[in-house]
């Protein structure tokens, strides 16, 4: 008989036993296949975090050109910047905000640059915006595309008090007085910052305070304009090591500030990291386990079928083909397992993700007051390439737990096992 035909029959015969090795290799699959979908999770959850989340790095240094900062920005390293320009502008055709408390008869005059104007480049960048304390209430924030527009990002109380809205235009004065440049306002944002108590100059209230695109705030400054802080986003604190040297070849390695912000980063990514390191260490854990298991019960049914056995090699029966019904016996049950894993995957996988990774509406209230802290939800999906390896590490683990006890086949003689089990 083929000693495939004759493994389907032995299966089909041994009925308890069968779906006992079907229930112990569904076990071992479900829990593969937990750990390959839970480190996939745990890599795209890592691949995003680097980029919303990553690690901040601000570069000072006197005399910093925009173009220094974005020759720096441009390298592979960065995944976003900012550059800010700081500058001065007075308003043609709307009133500023004053102080509410009386002027000291010592001030001088502030009839120059009464808006406190900032350039830059990304304004979600900013710390206001990131940490959550300046809101937009209409419109949008300064983005890279804006970069050559003249437009325009104000606060609240100047909007209301010039009756102000997005799609709106305002003239603001450059700081020497030399020329005007209309701006167009895209967005209104709130800041919570209240006014001094005590008076200050115009451009020093909260409310006087624009953000625009560096171009605009360059041709808004008097004289060369600066940039006053650049800030990089990278993907891990590794790679801090990297931008430095890059850094210095820029800008030379005296006389520059290179800070790094790692906070978020240690407190979000690396959790996520561990997770993924534990799920792998799991694979390589349940197959060297489901590879002893089953080797042992392996052994064990062969000792039982030994007169089994002892008749099929006095009938002329090969041992190799011997050995090849118990892998066949082994795998046919293997591959059943596997489906049947796969579906209960799909079904508990996304919970079991949620369980380890965690959602971004459970993270702790220390997590939410750091920029950039939102971590998107785990994704996890049951894939043909986690199914195929799961398939691979079962159909492996089927052979190496009948070939090694199979080996003991090898050695049987008819005579002696039959004699013995007479």
């Amino acid at each position: 008989m083929n000693f495939v035909k004759r493994a389907g029959t032995s299966l089909g015969a041994r009925k308890s036993k069968t779906a006992a090795l079907l229930a112990i290799f569904l076990v071992i699959c479900a829990l593969l296949l937990g750990g390959f979908l839970l480190q996939a999770a745990a890599a795209r959850q890592e691949t995003g975090a680097r980029r919303t989340v990553g690690v901040d790095v601000t570069v000072r240094k006197e005399g910093l050109t925009p173009a220094l900062a974005d020759r720096l920005g441009r390298s592979a390293l960065v995944h976003r910047y900012n550059a800010e320009i700081r500058a001065r502008a007075g308003a043609q055709g709307i009133t500023p905000l004053t102080s509410k408390a009386p002027e000291p008869d010592a001030a001088e005059e502030q009839a120059k640059g009464e808006l406190a104007v900032n350039g830059v480049r990304d304004s979600d960048m900013l710390l206001p915006f990131s940490y959550g304390s300046a809101k937009l209430t209409a419109g949008r924030g300064i983005t890279p595309e804006d970069a050559g527009r003249d437009v325009a990002v104000i606060e609240q109380r100047l909007a209301d008090k010039n009756r102000l809205k997005a799609g709106d235009t305002l003239q603001l004065r450059s700081a020497d007085g030399k020329h005007t440049t209309a701006v167009t306002v895209v967005g209104i944002y709130r800041d919570p910052a209240r006014e001094p108590t005590m008076w200050v100059a115009p451009r020093e209230l909260p409310g006087n305070t624009l953000y625009v695109p560096a171009g605009t705030a360059q041709k808004l400054s008097a004289g060369t304009a600066t940039v006053s802080e650049a800030v990089y986003k990278i993907g891990s604190p590794d790679r801090a090591r990297q931008l430095h040297a890059e850094t210095e070849r820029l800008l030379g390695k005296d006389g520059f500030e290179f800070r790094v912000n790692d906070k978020a980063y240690k407190d979000q990514v690396l959790p996520v990291q561990r997770v993924g390191a534990f799920a792998g260490l799991l694979v390589w854990v349940i197959a060297l386990a489901g590879a002893l298991v089953l080797g042992l019960i392996v052994m064990l049914q062969i000792r039982e079928r030994r007169s089994e056995l002892g008749v099929l090699l006095a009938m002329g029966e090969k041992k190799w083909k011997l050995i090849g019904q118990h892998v066949v016996e082994v795998a046919a049950v293997a591959l059943p397992a596997v489906a049947l894993a796969a579906l209960a995957g799909s079904v508990a996988g996304q919970p079991a993700g949620d369980a380890f990774l965690g959602r971004q509406d459970d993270k702790p209230a220390s997590a939410a007051r750091t920029p950039d802290a939102g971590i998107a939800p785990p994704t996890v999906r049951v894939e043909a390439a986690d199914v195929g390896k799961v398939a691979g590490i079962a159909l492996g683990i089927s052979l190496v737990s009948t070939v090694i006890p199979g080996i003991g086949i090898l050695r049987l003689h008819p005579r002696s096992i039959l004699t013995d089990s007479a």
